[in-house]
């Protein structure tokens, strides 16, 4: 197979969940760019009908819309319906979806906790389940699961106060690489994306009350990551060039994850 041909995805369905603003918009952008028809999904329905609108008129690239709160069972499940009833399958899962909230450690308010749990962890679980059964019909599929170098260890209150999130996104490190161990045997490769710094409407007001300078310091390139920074780690793990892949999650973070 040619390389060209290994990134292709033209005629591929994918689902990307948180998939309407921030670094869910820059994968959904990317897949459909690779040739995927993609379903946007998020709470707010009305910012997935307008990239779904931007994908179309800029790619020519068919893209659906779908309110899917990945805390609700019920959502997640119909988020899958309505994929297969528009496209017919599932061939691509971006687990995006996050949320997170920040006190201190000491004092966390547990509804918050349980909150941040629910989305960031068990939708992911939730969502992933029900796409896979979908994918072991067809013969396989590709689960990628966006975590966040939070998940590899502590952070310091003062630069990242977040506990729940930061348990989520390592836990969901885990899950990837059992999912991947359990459902090898379907053909079903499950990776995830780890990404540092990126400004985003999650971020932004964080990175400002850091500094922007001690931000870019934290990681040996030293620059936030760009509009289109994920694109291509994402293309990567939904396309056949990572065939040979799965429980891997790769850190698109300048660097931070290589210091000591």
């Amino acid at each position: 197979m040619k390389t060209t041909e290994l990134f292709n995805l033209k005629g591929k369905v994918a689902i990307v969940t948180g998939g309407s603003i921030g670094l869910g918009a820059q994968m959904s952008i990317g897949l459909a760019e690779a040739g995927a028809n993609v379903v946007v999904a998020a709470r707010k329905v009305e910012r997935c009908v307008a990239l779904c609108e931007r994908i179309t008129a800029e790619t020519g690239i068919k893209a659906l819309p779908v309110k899917c709160d990945t805390s609700i069972d019920e959502d997640c499940q119909n988020l899958i319906d309505a994929t297969v009833k528009e496209f017919g399958t599932v061939d691509i899962l971006v687990n995006n979806a996050g949320i997170t909230w920040g006190a201190d450690a000491l004092n966390y308010p547990m509804d918050r906790w349980q909150k941040v749990l629910d989305v960031n962890l068990t939708g992911v679980f939730r969502c992933s389940m029900y796409a896979a059964r979908v994918m072991k019909e067809k013969g396989g599929g590709k689960i990628i699961n966006i975590s966040s170098t939070t998940g590899y260890g502590g952070t310091y209150p003062e630069a990242q106060d977040t506990v729940a999130y930061n348990a989520s996104k390592g836990a969901v490190m885990v899950l990837t690489k059992d999912l991947a161990v359990k459902w090898a045997r379907y053909n079903i490769h499950v990776n995830g994306i780890a990404p540092g710094p990126f400004v985003t409407h999650m971020t932004e007001k964080h990175f400002a009350n850091v500094g922007e300078d001690v931000v870019k310091g934290a990681n040996p390139l030293g620059r936030f990551g760009t509009e289109w920074d994920l694109k291509g780690a994402v293309v990567f793990l939904a396309s056949a060039a990572s065939d040979f892949i799965t429980g891997a999650t790769i850190p698109v973070d300048g660097g931070s994850h290589a210091l000591a």
